[in-house]
């Protein structure tokens, strides 16, 4: 009897050191997770009252939003820090509301377990806990200014300013945790020979996908800060920083990720980093300088154009180190790997090209730039628009070995000399590009009034015949199929007739490798083991973007044997 009081007083013992351990841990996170807000100085512009002409055009202390015919948001802003996110924050409040449920909801989509997303939440805010202390303080106000008009329906994962500042790492840590598997984008450049005018042009698609909604309210920004340049960037909702820009000196920005490890604490996230080059370089050398200032997540490589310079440069950085890649041609391409010999990743070395989307891809616009030696406006947007393989092999459909892969939230090119930007209109990089003159819209910015045209009408190049040759229905249709596919095993209930809808999902895009994937994986769900073995085979003897799908079909053959 003795005995046992001991080991219950033990056990009690026990269970009250575990349960203030726990305690201690709760409050440790809480305390060590908790992003106090910047002090500001003029509080008072919080008061500020948007005036709302139509639905198409608001305007604020002579900053505005309107959207244009194209579908495309068009927004004008300047002052302090501070009042820029204000001001920022009130024209778009609606856009903030729809662009976070668009992200929210894909996350559900991608992680339907509920438990997994609070750990996930948790991960992030322990992850970021530091994250205030590697942002400059005008950037911290100016996120802080367009929190103020984030919706509290979003409060379950962090206040407002916690959220806005955490949103703006999502790029680098989604691309970190992807490595390997992500989608990434294609971005190149010719100059002098290589140029038709033998003046500076670029061209790049941003292949940054979280779902089709996440894309449809675009924003072109016309920035007018207190301190720094005037700039243009394409945004969204909430998001100061830029994966594509130009300023009012020619020097444009655009952002490649590169394979990184998986990082262990907070940095600056890459697109604050694009954002500080814009506002304040002119020339590759102050780009440079920059960068070097600030610690990041991940490997990413920042494409540098620069009307000063006459040419372009891609600025390699990593956690631990950074370097300047530049070529002795009158033209460079950079797709999702470093090409410097001081950043260059080993594995690329030995490994075939075919393994890796990204080397595939740089070789593909080799080619297409072989048969394009003068770079212009039009040739340029046919080779981001091109969705075919080497040698102009049927690839498939969305195939990350593609320059097209038809996920682009935005494709752009510019001219720095000219101060021109060309920017895709939806859907991807298919629709008409339209034209911006930097020196026009600064000119005209504070003058401007509902329905006022902003764009170069004479400049516009036209949309692609993939839109009116039935082919867009027929990817439109390919997505359809595949959702059904994914609502099937997610919900555990077999299509009706399955053989009919994949004999046309096959016809739809017979040589895309995932067309049998998503097949596969759907057998093997409902444990139809022989077929699903087929489906993998027949993923195996189309064009894979790496080598770790490879692997990944066949360790599910494996699997299924």
């Amino acid at each position: 009897m003795h005995r046992s009081k001991k080991i219950v007083k033990r056990l009690a013992n026990t269970l009250w050191w575990i349960a203030v351990i726990i305690f201690i841990l709760i409050i440790t996170f809480k305390l060590t997770t908790r992003i106090s807000p910047p002090e500001v100085s003029n509080p008072e512009i919080e008061d500020l009252q948007v005036k709302q002409i139509d639905n198409n055009f608001r305007e604020l202390k002579g900053n505005w939003l309107q959207k244009n015919q194209h579908g495309l948001w068009e927004m004008y802003i300047k002052g302090e820090a501070y009042e820029r996110g204000i001001i920022n924050g009130k024209l778009s409040k609606d856009l903030i509301y729809k662009q976070e449920d668009a992200f929210v909801n894909q996350i559900k989509v991608m992680i339907p377990s509920e438990g997994y997303l609070k750990f996930l939440k948790s991960f992030i805010a322990f992850f970021n806990r530091n994250i205030d202390k590697h942002i400059i303080d005008e950037y911290q106000k100016e996120i802080y200014g367009v929190s103020q008009s984030a919706s509290e329906k979003f409060n379950f994962i962090g206040s407002n300013y916690h959220r806005i500042l955490n949103y703006h790492a999502a790029h680098d840590i989604g691309h970190a945790l992807q490595n390997m598997n992500l989608v990434a984008c294609t971005a190149f450049s010719g100059w002098d020979t290589r140029s038709a005018d033998s003046s500076l042009i670029i061209g790049r698609n941003f292949d940054f996908y979280v779902g089709d909604e996440f894309a449809e309210d675009k924003i072109i920004l016309f920035c007018n800060p207190d301190k720094g340049h005037k700039f243009l960037i394409v945004t969204w909702g909430g998001m100061i920083g830029a994966t594509s820009g130009m300023n009012d000196q020619g020097l444009t920005v655009t952002l490649n990720a590169a394979k990184s490890e998986i990082p262990f604490g907070a940095a600056t996230p890459v697109s604050l980093v694009a954002r500080e080059i814009l506002q304040y370089a002119s020339t590759i050398e102050e780009a440079f300088e920059i960068a070097k200032k600030r610690e990041m997540f991940v490997a990413e490589s920042i494409t540098i154009g620069s009307a000063k310079d006459r040419k372009t440069a891609t600025i390699e950085k990593s956690p631990e180190y950074q370097a300047l890649y530049q070529t002795n041609k009158d033209y460079i391409i950079c797709s999702n790997h470093f090409q410097s010999t001081e950043m260059q990743k080993a594995e690329f070395d030995t490994a075939a090209i075919s393994d890796y989307a990204t080397t595939y891809r740089l070789e593909r616009v080799e080619e297409l730039l072989s048969e394009n030696p003068k770079l212009n406006t039009q040739n340029i947007a046919a080779i981001l628009r091109d969705y075919k393989g080497l040698n102009d092999e049927n690839i498939g459909m969305g195939n990350e070995k593609a320059i097209n892969q038809f996920i682009a939230h935005h494709s752009i090119i510019f001219k720095p000399e000219e101060l021109k930007v060309w920017v895709s209109t939806s859907p991807f990089q298919l629709g008409e590009y339209i034209c911006y003159d930097l020196n026009q819209i600064f000119n005209r910015a504070d003058t401007i009034t509902q329905n006022s045209v902003l764009h170069e009408t004479s400049l516009t190049i036209a949309k692609d015949s993939f839109l009116m040759n039935g082919k867009y229905e027929e990817f439109i249709r390919y997505k359809e199929i595949i959702n059904q596919i994914q609502a099937a095993i997610k919900s555990d209930r077999k299509i009706e007739e399955e053989d009919f809808l994949f004999n046309e999902l096959i016809e739809l895009n017979p040589e895309y490798y995932e067309t049998y994937v998503y097949i596969g994986n759907y057998f093997n769900h409902f444990n139809m083991n022989d077929k699903a073995i087929l489906a993998s085979r027949k993923a195996l003897s189309k064009e894979i973007p790496n080598i770790y799908q490879r692997e990944s079909i066949l360790s599910k053959i494996e699997e299924d044997k």
